[in-house]
């Protein structure tokens, strides 16, 4: 059935406007973004359809595009425009990062390090560089590895900390098996980093550790 022929309270777009987007289910914003359904399914009906055969909304934006082709009624198209929209809210995250004091702000960078990283297929290492009032100068991920390992060398955190002219940083990293529990590695590198910036007068403020769950602070366990 048609989403036209639906009664008006029950039609996501009509329910955006009368309730605000936080109103919708996951299927109800993916079938605005979608737009048009296929064959036999409205636009809702496919958007449950995706979301239920990928496992989630979250596991649907984290599709490559090589993995859209078993997906009818999900092309290339709509694979860009999504990833456009998801590159967006990151865009605001990193803006709404930028304007604020990146301590003060502590939640807000844990959740901002949570999207760029989570769902990540390998592991990555990055920083957040930051000026001597901690407020954000970049953010870069530095070193991509292996699925559950990624090689961090020094003297490259310290090419590009010279690089931005950083007075401070926090390091990230994910664990792509979702469990964010520091490892003895973890914490060795971060103390490795610690002490090689120190050298050129740069503060590391943390390391978070990013999983499936809320990040995790290596300052607030008590390993800076």
């Amino acid at each position: 059935m048609s989403l036209k022929s639906w009664p008006a309270s029950e039609r996501p777009r009509e329910k955006l406007i009368e309730h605000g987007a936080q109103s919708l289910s996951d299927s109800e914003l993916l079938a605005i973004f979608l737009r048009t359904g296929t064959r036999g399914k409205n636009a809702l009906e496919l958007a449950r359809e995706l979301i239920s055969s990928t496992g989630g909304l979250r596991q649907l934006l984290s599709l490559t595009l090589n993995d859209i082709d078993q997906f009818k009624g999900f092309g290339t198209a709509k694979y860009v425009q999504l990833q456009a929209s998801l590159e967006i809210a990151k865009r605001c995250l990193n803006q709404n990062l930028r304007e604020n004091d990146a301590l003060e702000s502590a939640e807000q960078t844990k959740q901002y390090l949570k999207y760029q990283l989570r769902d990540c297929h390998n592991e990555q290492f990055a920083c957040v560089f930051l000026d001597n009032r901690h407020r954000v100068i970049a953010f870069e991920v530095l070193f991509t590895g292996s699925i559950n390992r990624a090689s961090v060398y020094p003297r490259v955190v310290v090419q590009k900390s010279l690089h931005h002219n950083a007075a401070a940083l926090i390091l990230a990293h994910n664990h792509p098996s979702g469990i964010a529990e520091p490892s003895q590695s973890d914490i060795d590198i971060t103390h490795t980093l610690r002490d090689v910036l120190s050298v050129i007068d740069v503060t590391v403020l943390d390391h978070i550790v990013i999983g499936d769950q809320a990040p995790i602070s290596l300052a607030e366990q008590g390993y800076l």
